[in-house]
């Protein structure tokens, strides 16, 4: 009888043992304090390796992933940790920006989106679109006479019947006030004259070298302002006031967030926006990591403040990585630099046969800044677009590096959208990552076409090329030139599928799972944070996402339409969809 009173009281003991863990649902975590939160019930999509992988369950504790595996051993280490249900949805490493300007997400929502469709719901298709929503941003506003209004967006290559926005539209509309259109490249804008008049751009001001000023038939600026000649005008557009960087900077992050992103990219980093980073970060508002690469022309104001030694490591979510350089402009802009000239002509004009784009500077300065950032020793972002541009960076390359042309110096060849086989060939064996843009398939297709014919447009952003020689390619958005939307960049790459449903190059799809490796590990490869982000394996860094739908097991064509419900960032909970 004794023995049978033992053997009951051991039951029930192991049983108040085994329901130790107290079981709530994924939506009612906030942070994953005390002995943690163990993860369970859903497709726990780890990314580790070049097929997929699932566990069963995941442990964060202290920022960290403890343990992935079993439920019953996650629980077994961890019997105080909280369970938290997953009820069938997905949980895979969060998403980290290969390209983005994160210091723009600062600014955007006091702006006007005038991006045609399918970016918008039609704010920007024609000229008179433009202009009624910059009204609506000024009235709703209540922006003040002589007050510069800013809207970004502007597509010329979308407007009907050739009918471009001009200095004189802005003028009609806007006389009491400067006005700037971004250009959708984000390489330019359109001015009325007020703005011409502020930025100190008259029919004496020369067009420099790599730059574009569309003028009238007498010289006059008429409105569009490209490249090297826009430089100035973005360098002295107004900056946020000390309160205003605080609350900006918690507003632009949490766009990324949104999207599940807890590493952004700030590509091309001015000296006072690396400044605004700084003021944020002292500020202790960071919740995502932010990665600056100083833009080459203000790399010697940077580092005369902000030491080398200092550079490549974290300081409260802020680093700086590296160093970039603009090599060319932009395809739908008709900057980027070609060996064959434009079926279309140039930005000021379209009779222009022999057009081809242009340097952004030329071929001695850039072999002395690849030579310079390559003594210097850290990771280099290289803009370019055309094959012209990327032909430019592979002789630099060559003469720079001529003694060891395969060592790895951690170079990012960001776009590199019009690359050809033969370049693609040498990636590898110079250590170049490309880091693609397949949104283009999609959003600019049509334009891409027109300007370079179908056979190039086609072969745009080359993914499984790319990966068939071996290289792990990266994927972008290039926020705020496109919306940040991974699952929509990751359907990009997957289907190549114009807004036109016209197939674009359809050889070059690539399978899910590879998509995602492009969004998760391979940047954390790029950013050389493969140790601690990119895939779910114990000691990295809880950066994870929760989806709606498994990405894998939807169909191909539904993958844009998952949804984020959740971004962590080391065990926090920075997003939820459930309480937006």
């Amino acid at each position: 009888m004794k023995k049978i009173k033992f053997f009951l009281l051991s039951i029930a003991l192991a049983g108040l043992i085994s329901c130790k863990n107290s079981t709530t649902t994924y939506k009612d975590i906030t942070e994953a304090t005390g002995n943690g939160v163990i993860y369970f019930r859903g497709d726990i999509l780890t990314m580790a390796g070049d097929t997929p992988n699932y566990a069963k369950a995941v442990w964060i504790k202290d920022g960290k992933i403890a343990y992935i595996g079993s439920l019953e051993e996650a629980k077994k280490q961890a019997p105080d940790a909280k369970l938290a249900d997953l009820e069938g949805k997905t949980l895979m490493p969060s998403f980290i920006d290969a390209h983005s300007h994160y210091i723009n997400s600062l600014t955007v929502s006091d702006q006007a989106n005038v991006s045609p469709k399918p970016i918008t719901d039609g704010k920007g298709d024609n000229v008179d679109e433009i202009i009624a929503t910059i009204k609506q941003l000024k009235d709703k506003g209540n922006i003040p006479k002589d007050s510069l209004i800013q809207s970004y967006g502007y597509d010329d290559t979308k407007m009907p019947d050739g009918r471009l926005l001009n200095r004189d539209d802005l003028d009609k509309a806007f006389p009491d006030n400067p006005v700037i259109v971004g250009h959708i490249s984000m390489h330019g804008a359109v001015l009325n004259s007020k703005a011409l008049k502020r930025f100190n751009i008259t029919k004496d001001t020369p067009t420099p070298k790599g730059g574009v000023i569309v003028r009238d038939s007498n010289g006059e600026p008429y409105g569009l302002i490209m490249e090297t000649a826009y430089l100035p005008i973005f360098d002295n557009l107004p900056k946020p006031s000390p309160d205003q960087q605080i609350a900006w900077s918690k507003r632009g992050q949490m766009l990324y967030a949104e999207a599940g992103i807890t590493t952004a990219h700030d590509g091309a980093t001015k000296f006072n926006d690396l400044e605004i980073m700084k003021n944020a970060n002292k500020a202790n508002v960071n919740m995502i990591d932010i990665i600056a690469f100083p833009f080459i022309g203000d790399l010697k104001s940077i580092l005369a403040k902000y030491p080398k030694k200092d550079w490549l490591k974290y300081d409260n979510h802020l680093k700086i990585g590296g160093v970039k350089i603009t090599i060319d402009g932009s395809p739908q802009g008709k900057t980027a630099f070609f060996k064959d000239p434009y079926l279309t002509g140039s930005p000021s004009n379209k009779d222009d046969k022999n057009w081809t784009g242009e340097l952004t500077f030329s071929q001695a300065e850039i072999n002395a800044m690849v030579g310079m950032v390559y003594e210097m020793e850290v990771p280099l972002n290289l803009h370019a677009n055309g094959d012209s541009a990327i032909a430019t960076f592979l002789k630099a390359h060559e003469m720079v590096a001529k003694h060891d042309l395969g060592k790895e110096r951690h170079v990012t060849m960001i776009h590199s959208q019009f690359v050809n086989n033969k370049q693609l060939q040498k990636y590898p064996e110079y250590k170049i990552l490309p880091s693609f843009y397949t949104l283009h398939t999609y959003y600019f297709a049509d334009a891409h076409i027109k300007n370079r014919g179908a056979k190039q447009a086609a072969y745009m952003s080359p993914m499984k090329d790319a990966i068939g020689l071996g290289l792990k390619p990266t994927n972008h958005t290039d926020f705020v030139v496109l919306p940040l939307n991974q699952m929509m960049v990751l359907w990009s790459s997957v289907n190549r599928i114009s807004s036109d449903n016209v197939s674009i190059g359809p050889d070059q799809r690539i399978t899910p799972y590879q998509g995602l490796q492009a969004i998760t590990i391979h940047p954390a490869i790029q950013y050389m944070e493969q140790a601690t982000k990119g895939t779910l394996e114990k000691n990295k860094l809880a950066d994870l996402v929760i989806l709606d739908k498994n990405p894998l097991k939807e169909g191909k064509m539904k993958i844009k339409d998952i949804k984020v419900l959740q971004t962590i960032k080391e065990g926090k909970v920075i997003y939820d969809k459930n309480k937006v």
